[in-house]
Formats: C-alpha cells, sequence, structure tokens
C-alpha cells in the first residue's frame, strides 16, 4: 500500500510539475511573441525599416538569450541548484522586461528591453528540459517535453490574439505592460509551488555517500557534441527554427501589408488558427514519436521529417492565395506539419547525452536554434525585404514568404539524416 501510494503522490506531482512548466512557457512566449503582431504599429510610430524589425524581433533577444543559456544551464546541472527557483527567477525578469517595453521612446531604448527580456528567458527551457527529463521516464519523454512544448503554439496563439487586440484598442505601449505584469505573480507560484527532485531527502542522502560530480563545462560539450546524431539533429532544428521564427514574425506582416488586416485581425484569424494548428502538430509530433519510436527508435524523427517536406507546396499555395480567407485554411496544414518537430527534437536530445548533461544538451540546442533561427531568421528575411522593395514594393513580403516556405526541406533533409543514427545512439547513455 505505501509504494503504491508513493506511486500515486509521485504521479501527482510529476502532472503539477508539467502543467506549472507549460504555464511558464506559455508565458514564455506571449512575452517572446507578441512583438511580432506589434512590430507594424511599432514601426510606424518610431519610424523602423524592415531591418529594424528583424533586429528588434530576432537578434536583439536571441543573441544575449543564447549566449547565457550555456552557463546558466551549467547552474542548473549542479546537484545543489534548485531549478524551479531559477526558473522562477528567470520568469520574474523577463516579465517585467516585457512591461518595460511599452515605456521605449525610440529604437536604441526598445532594443534595450527586448534584451532583457532574452536575457530572462535563458533561465527558463534549459532547467525546465532537465527538470522533466529527471521525472518522467525514456519511453514517455517525447509525450511529456511535447506537452511541454504546447506552450510554443499556445503562447504563440494568446500573444497575438491578446496583443493584437489591445494594439487595436490601447495601443502597443500598453500592450506590453499589460501581458508583462502577470507573469511577475506567476513567479511566485513557481518559487513557492514546484520542487526540484534532487533536492530531496532520500537524494541529499544519496549523493552524500555517492557524490556525482558536475561534469566540467569542456568535458560536458565534448559529450554532446560528441555524438553525431546530435549534431545532425542541431543543423535539423536551427533549419527549423531559422524558417518558424522568421514566418511568424513575417506573416503577421503580410497579412497587414498584403492583404490590409489591423493587427488585432491577424492576431485574432492568424493567432487562433496558427495556435489550434501548432497544438495539434505539437502534441502529434510527440505521440507519434512515443508510438512509432518505442518499435524503432529511428522513427522518433520520420514525422518531423515528412511533415517538413509536405508542408513546402502547401505554404507556397497559402501565400499565393487571392483573399486572406484562403490563405489562413491553406496554411493550416503546413503550420501542423511544421509542428511535428517540437517534443521529437527535445526527447532526441535528452536522449543522446548523459544525464548530468541534460540541461548543457538543452542549452546547446536552444543556442543554436535561437541564435540562427529567432537571431538571424527574421532578421534575414528584413534585410531580403527591403533589398528586394524598390522591385516589388509593398509585395516583397510575399516573395520572401515564398522562398521561406521552399527552405522547408533543408530541416527535412537533417531530420531524415539524423534519423539514421537513433538506433545506435539514442538511450544507449546513462
Amino acid at each position: 500500500m505505501a509504494t503504491t501510494a508513493g506511486k500515486v503522490s509521485g504521479s501527482q506531482s510529476v502532472r503539477l510539475t508539467l502543467w506549472i512548466l507549460l504555464t511558464v512557457y506559455i508565458f514564455n512566449f506571449i512575452d517572446r511573441q507578441i512583438v511580432n503582431i506589434l512590430a507594424e504599429p511599432i514601426a510606424q510610430d518610431l519610424d523602423l525599416s524592415d531591418t529594424q524589425i528583424g533586429l528588434m524581433t530576432g537578434l536583439a533577444f536571441a543573441l544575449f538569450y543564447t549566449v547565457l543559456g550555456i552557463p546558466i544551464a551549467r547552474f542548473a546541472d549542479r546537484p545543489t541548484t534548485s531549478r524551479p527557483r531559477l526558473i522562477a527567477v528567470s520568469l520574474g525578469l523577463w516579465s517585467a522586461m516585457t512591461a518595460l517595453c511599452g515605456f521605449a521612446q525610440n529604437f536604441a531604448q526598445l532594443l534595450m528591453a527586448r534584451i532583457g527580456v532574452g536575457v530572462g528567458e535563458a533561465g527558463c527551457t534549459p532547467p525546465a528540459h532537465s527538470l522533466i527529463s529527471d521525472m518522467v521516464p525514456p519511453e514517455k519523454r517525447s509525450s511529456a517535453l511535447a506537452f511541454y512544448s504546447l506552450g510554443i503554439p499556445i503562447g504563440t496563439l494568446l500573444g497575438m490574439i491578446i496583443g493584437g487586440t489591445l494594439a487595436d484598442y490601447v495601443g502597443w505601449r500598453e500592450a506590453f505592460v499589460i501581458v508583462g505584469l502577470p507573469g511577475v505573480i506567476l513567479a511566485l507560484v513557481v518559487w513557492f509551488v514546484l520542487k526540484d527532485p534532487r533536492r530531496s531527502d532520500a537524494a541529499a542522502i544519496l549523493r552524500a555517500k555517492n557524490p556525482a560530480p558536475t561534469l566540467p563545462l569542456r568535458q560536458a560539450l565534448a559529450e554532446v557534441m560528441g555524438s553525431r546524431a546530435f549534431v545532425l539533429l542541431l543543423c535539423a532544428g536551427s533549419a527549423a527554427a531559422f524558417l518558424s521564427y522568421g514566418k511568424t514574425t513575417w506573416t503577421t506582416i503580410f497579412f497587414q501589408r498584403t492583404h490590409d488586416l489591423t493587427p488585432g485581425q491577424v492576431g485574432l484569424w492568424f493567432g487562433l488558427l496558427g495556435g489550434f494548428a501548432g497544438i495539434l502538430g505539437t502534441w502529434g509530433g510527440g505521440y507519434l514519436a512515443d508510438r512509432f519510436g518505442s518499435k524503432n527508435r529511428r522513427h522518433v524523427l520520420t514525422a518531423p521529417a515528412i511533415g517538413m517536406a509536405l508542408a513546402v507546396p502547401m505554404a507556397m499555395l497559402a501565400y499565393n492565395a487571392p483573399t486572406w480567407e484562403l490563405a489562413l485554411v491553406l496554411l493550416f496544414l503546413p503550420t501542423v506539419f511544421n509542428s511535428f518537430y517540437y517534443g521529437p527534437t527535445y526527447s532526441a536530445a535528452q536522449g543522446l547525452v548523459p544525464m548530468r548533461a541534460r540541461a548543457i544538451a538543452a542549452a546547446a540546442l536552444l543556442f543554436f536554434q535561437n541564435l540562427i533561427g529567432l537571431g538571424l531568421g527574421p532578421l534575414f528575411f528584413g534585410v531580403l525585404s527591403d533589398w528586394i522593395q524598390p522591385i516589388y514594393g509593398e509585395d516583397s513580403v510575399q516573395y520572401v514568404l515564398y522562398g521561406a516556405a521552399l527552405l522547408g526541406l533543408v530541416p527535412a533533409f537533417f531530420f531524415w539524416r539524423c534519423s539514421l543514427h537513433l538506433d545506435r545512439e539514442l538511450d544507449q547513455k546513462g
């Protein structure tokens, strides 16, 4: 009976942890993505170019997010670190900095506030991935991390709808303040409610008897980068993130420039469609990875590889649609397919490295995904839009999105190549 009660209690603790971490990640992406739907009114108010929009929405955030991710993950991997409290402090910081974005009077001030958001958010996902992977068995890890990753589409959905609606009714400055402040309250909940299993009494006794020293940083990175599958996964995840962040930013602007929608209209309709499609794809990717990956490990990444390839022609049709309603409908399936990769990618990353290097593995993956994806995706497409604008005028964003859709074949290729190595490498290290 005691054992059964312990299992029930442990199961309840895992569920509570997952739900709270999902909520934190939703706030993470609301605060990260709201700037996309607000980009056009901000640009008009502060007189920004497309290149500056790309810099504000991408590189300014991503540079500090990625650089700080490695040392924060290193700190999270220490046995004495409370990962929930690390997450709580990070959440409080990025929420406060999001609110400060609303007080920016020029491009430089807004850039500094966005950097502050990046600094705070660097302390969220690496410790969260490490915490989840310690609490969930390997055969359920893809589903658990996919559940956590639902924060991406849900947060994006809410950020689009809330940000767009607030922009239409109260202005972009007030939108930042209203969205940022609730995260400070959530940070207190995380601090006082979540517990780190490494800091339980039983764990402390075991560490005292048989201490597990933290891997030196060079050794931890060597363990991570020594996996051929992990390197291919970095390439796949980075390419997918490059396109995902770039397309999200410029698709919202595409609907405003090409189809003359307001930020509120784009936030509502594109947010709803993209959010629900992302939720379906993220959950489906984790489910397919666990179901078919348990029979053959290479199939952990089969759905992302096929999904990315199938999305290419569908997305190109959507960007060529004559009406915004048809464009939205045609974007639904590509968004589902492009979302398959979240859970399987993060799960595979955790299974390709030793337990003591899990937060470092998550940070390394996030480093490349966010520096290349979030940092360069919106910026690259913004520069490209400025470059071809003399030729295509207001339609420059539409032609940029054609190219972005076609590039979806690149991550599809790398996911397929990585899958060929999973039988030999996945979950083979203690």
